[in-house]
């Protein structure tokens, strides 16, 4: 910023030095045979300069210093347009970055209590109204510069002159104080009903479908209404103090000026003859000034954004996740728990629960909704981390390891799939260059999941479009891309929370021996709602209020659990 702040210097003692030339200029118009040095004030040693390097004090000598002057003004004003640019998109870059990595970083736990629209407001408009920001704020420096440099000037040429219009100036301008007060107040409205609007417009979106069937959309389209004419009303605040601050400015300007000139002439016995220069300068600051109150008064317009993201980065920051320096490239043996509690607030989920995963073998959580599956499953892909007790992955606590990593190598499917509105292969590869590699990995994974016929029947293969979330394609089809999509990425653990509930049984059965043939390949942990996808398990835990009652092969259970066998009659699960 001092690169371009140093450029607007230059440029603006150019401009003066190349405008003071009119004066002499103007002389050898109107006729005079010698300039009279006393027209420039202070700035007569242009004269002299141009008589001590040789240059006659004549008509086309005047105009070539003029051209000179101007010249070199415009060659570096294109410089320090063009710097100012790249430093805003530098600092639009890096501040976008820091969301992009401190939302990486963000804690689910920190994700789950924050608020989703603000989020979404956040980075997406509102750093849109921080860019602008900056660029006001830049714009007002840079006028603040222009303006010191032509009152420096006009100073040089009549001191007493300036100092009364500089003095008129500042005490005119104390006028809109309150009117930048006010605009800065509806700049911070603005931002909190942005959140707002964006929260309502992702729970529009998100739920789509059931607004529309239920008749419900009409109606919460008046919430967003509602948003909307908030914000619009901290804008049309805006909008007239910013359209009075236009319109006033001018003329109060101008006013000061007159009024000093009236006491000058009239008070003070100036000669007019002397204070041309000096309002010739004043001017050409006149627009300086505006622009100065222009761009001031556009950076409160969006000065709330800068609070808003002080606070967003302030949020990420304090909500990240630590994570170790061990990287573990690969489940070896076993992930181990030990006496593991955890609760939300008072409520206790999960109480003293010990258990070893063995690697390769399939594990299936049941109980009753409540019973502590998911947050059992939250605890084993690093997404929460117990109140009490410990667990570690071939030995090595979770504290000390990069989580990441180790998230790098767990596939998660859930009851409603991740479909990314995208061609099957970006869904599957996750945006992986295509390339020989890619594709003959993207196939296998494909028959792993028992999905590659069904997009080799379709006329563009994997080119072919899912649609929005993936309309275009059944549920058990959703379901076989995520597998393949998990199985893609090299995983060594495969998670399946409730994968299957919301499937007819023809396809939750396919879809469960696709998934029994992945058993001994994989470590896989399954948390079920029926007793026919959890049979063939390794070992089926049973949970109830956040302990574990029992666990072993379904046989076992079924004879030594009357929990379990009530369950498997009943099926509860």
């Amino acid at each position: 910023m001092w690169v371009a702040l140093s450029l607007s210097i230059v440029v603006g003692v150019l401009d003066g030095f190349g405008l003071a030339m009119f004066i002499p200029l103007l002389q050898l118009v109107s006729g005079n045979e010698e300039i009279d040095p006393d027209s420039l004030g202070g700035l007569s040693f242009l004269l002299e300069g141009m008589t001590t390097v040789g240059l006659p004090l004549s008509l086309a000598s005047v105009l070539l210093i003029i051209l000179v002057f101007f010249s070199f003004k415009g060659i570096l004003g294109f410089w320090r347009t063009y710097y100012l640019v790249l430093i805003k998109l530098y600092f639009t870059r890096v501040v976008r970055f820091k969301n992009i990595d401190g939302l990486a970083r963000f804690s689910y736990v920190s994700f789950v209590q924050s608020n989703a629209g603000a989020i979404q407001n956040t980075m997406s408009a509102e750093m849109g109204r921080l860019s602008n920001a900056f660029g006001s704020y830049s714009a007002t420096l840079q006028s603040a510069v222009m303006v010191l440099v032509y009152v420096s000037l006009a100073l040089i040429t009549n001191p007493r002159f300036t100092i009364l219009v500089v003095i008129g100036a500042i005490l005119s301008n104390l006028l809109y104080r309150q009117v930048y007060v006010i605009t800065k107040k509806n700049s911070l409205a603005i931002s909190k009903g942005g959140h707002l609007f964006h929260g309502l417009m992702i729970q529009m979106v998100s739920f789509f479908k059931y607004f529309k069937s239920t008749g419900y959309a009409k109606i919460y389209s008046k919430k967003l209404k509602s948003a909307v004419l908030t914000i619009e009303k901290s804008y049309r605040t805006i909008g007239y103090y910013d359209a009075l601050l236009k319109a006033t400015r001018e003329p109060m300007i101008i006013a000061v000026v007159a009024a000093v000139i009236l006491i000058q002439v009239t008070f003070l016995s100036a000669e007019l003859n002397g204070i041309i220069l000096s309002l010739l300068f004043f001017y050409r600051s006149l627009s300086y000034i505006m622009a100065l109150q222009n761009s001031w008064n556009a950076f409160l317009n969006t000065s709330g954004a800068i609070e808003n993201m002080k606070e967003f980065l302030h949020e990420l920051k304090s909500g990240q996740e630590y994570w170790g320096d061990i990287v573990v490239e690969h489940l070896d043996q076993s992930i181990e728990l030990k006496n593991i509690s955890f609760a939300y607030g008072s409520k206790a989920v999960l109480q003293n629960i010990s258990l070893t995963i063995p690697k390769n073998k399939t594990l299936a959580f049941v109980g009753e909704s409540g019973s502590g599956k998911t947050t059992l499953m939250s605890i084993i892909t690093g997404l929460l981390q117990p109140a009490t007790g410990s667990i570690s992955i071939d030995g090595v606590d979770y504290k000390e390891i990069k989580l990441d990593a180790l998230q790098r190598k767990i596939g998660y499917i859930t009851q409603e799939p991740i479909i990314y509105t995208d061609t099957i292969f970006n869904n599957i590869s996750q945006w992986a260059e295509k390339t020989p590699d890619s594709l003959e990995r993207f196939w296998y994974a494909a028959e792993q999941a028992s999905v590659a016929d069904f997009i080799a029947s379709l006329e563009h293969k994997e080119e072919s479009e899912l649609g929005n979330n993936g309309i275009q394609i059944s549920g058990g089809q959703k379901q076989r891309i995520a597998i393949a999509r998990e199985l893609f990425k090299d995983i060594d653990i495969l998670l399946m929370d409730e994968a299957t509930s919301a499937l007819d049984s023809k396809t939750e059965k396919e879809i469960q021996e696709n998934i029994e043939r992945l058993q001994g390949q994989y470590t896989i942990l399954v948390i079920a709602h029926r007793i026919s996808t959890v049979q063939k398990a390794d070992e089926i835990i049973l949970l109830s209020d956040g302990t574990l009652k029992a666990r072993g092969p379904f046989d076992e259970l079924i004879e030594n659990s009357e929990q379990f066998r009530s369950m498997a009659k009943l099926q509860v699960l």
